[in-house]
């Protein structure tokens, strides 16, 4: 048998989807504040098979955007996951958001939560769901025998 297990703080978990939609509509700082408290924090997307993962949650939202781990500074003027790295790898911005739009102070990152998923930049005090990542994403093939 092959599973697919994830890395969490020293444990193997043995679960495919390590992402939750959270239903309560909260700003970004909030939702941030709740994931970090319950989960571990709000979702990364550093991947498309991630990014397809959290636009199947996003789909049940009751809100029309969902909170990602995604900040805007101003005084670097750069888009950033709050966990690990700059957003530069994988992309899926909306037409004239992210690093070739015009960005202002106090916007946080969100998926569309229909259509193509697409990532937007929102003010921060909006209240929408958000999607929390249970560990990180660290995929490891694993072959178990009985």
């Amino acid at each position: 048998y092959i599973l697919f297990a994830i890395y969490c703080f020293g444990n193997i978990v043995l679960f495919h989807n390590n992402l939750i939609l959270v239903h309560d509509s909260l700003t970004w700082t909030e939702a941030a504040s709740y994931c970090r408290k319950h989960h571990v924090d709000l979702v990364s997307i550093h991947s498309e098979e991630l990014q397809n993962r959290a636009a199947r949650k996003a789909i049940q939202a009751s809100t029309s955007h969902v909170w990602l781990g995604l900040r805007y500074t101003c005084t670097f003027n750069f888009w950033f996951w709050i966990k690990n790295r700059e957003a530069g790898c994988y992309q899926n911005w909306a037409s004239g958001h992210g690093p070739h739009g015009y960005e202002e102070c106090g916007l946080s990152g969100a998926m569309e939560s229909t259509g193509g998923h697409r990532w937007v930049g929102r003010p921060e005090s909006e209240r929408l769901n958000f999607i929390c990542q249970l560990c990180t994403d660290v995929f490891k093939p694993q072959k178990w025998r009985e």
